[in-house]
């Protein structure tokens, strides 16, 4: 059995979930504002659920759910909320985000998400592995990007913010496909390995108001192992050896 990834406040274990703690979560966790100070959080295809055991650390919301449609990866990030030490304010549901949103928006008394995050399964591309959970993870077909706008159109409040990341080629199109559910970009960061390299990822927060866009940028790594100062920054909370 593999090791829990330690992080400075919590563990995460991750052996049963087909997709690891990686770069793109952990930094959508540390990025996401939470200067608003959202009551209700909501991450969409949790997996290890190190997103919202991230935004647990950083906020004061009293109510941070999960949703995941992989067993294994549901039961996982159950244990990893309980035994966080912020078992009483997270909870994991085992649903599709469709199933989910049906449900939620019927009950008389649902007043939406101040906060939904989500680090969407986005490969596009044909190829597919042998591993039909890792696929579940990773494949854009299983959460195609108009379903998960329309439920988090529907499950936000109405001065909400919904924050993704995604490759940068995907950008435009989920921009475009965003302003049909009336959810406009208010930040936009770039991503970049090195400074000379192209940028890889988008970290991107949308709200139904439509404002300039704050464009940000950030290099993670000067050279390999040698983080820059920004990055340090943003995730010195939570790695152990920043």
């Amino acid at each position: 059995m593999s090791q829990p990834f330690k992080f400075k406040q919590f563990s995460v274990s991750q052996n049963r979930c087909a997709m690891k703690i990686g770069t793109d979560g952990v930094l959508l966790g540390a990025w996401t504002s939470i200067e608003q100070q959202p009551q209700t959080i909501l991450d969409i295809g949790s997996g290890t659920g190190v997103i919202a055991l991230q935004l647990a650390q950083r906020s004061f919301a009293e109510t941070i759910d999960a949703i995941e449609i992989d067993s294994n990866a549901f039961e996982q990030c159950t244990e990893n909320f309980e035994n966080s030490p912020w078992g009483d304010r997270l909870y994991c549901y085992h649903a599709s985000i469709q199933e989910f949103t049906q449900e939620i928006v019927e009950e008389n008394d649902f007043e939406g998400y101040d906060l939904i995050v989500s680090n969407p399964p986005f490969y596009t591309d044909d190829y597919k592995s042998e591993n039909k959970e890792r696929d579940i993870a990773r494949f854009e077909d299983s959460l195609p990007f108009q379903h998960l706008l329309v439920c988090a159109s529907n499950l936000l409040t109405e001065d909400g913010v919904f924050s993704v990341v995604l490759p940068k080629k995907e950008e435009n199109s989920f921009i475009t496909l965003a302003a049909t559910v009336g959810l406009f970009p208010k930040r936009i960061c770039n991503i970049r390995g090195t400074e000379t390299s192209a940028v890889k990822r988008s970290l991107m927060e949308f709200t139904f108001q439509q404002k300039k866009i704050e464009n940000e940028s950030l290099v993670i790594e000067k050279e390999r192992h040698d983080y820059t100062e920004e990055y340090i920054g943003l995730l010195k909370d939570f790695y152990l050896k920043m």
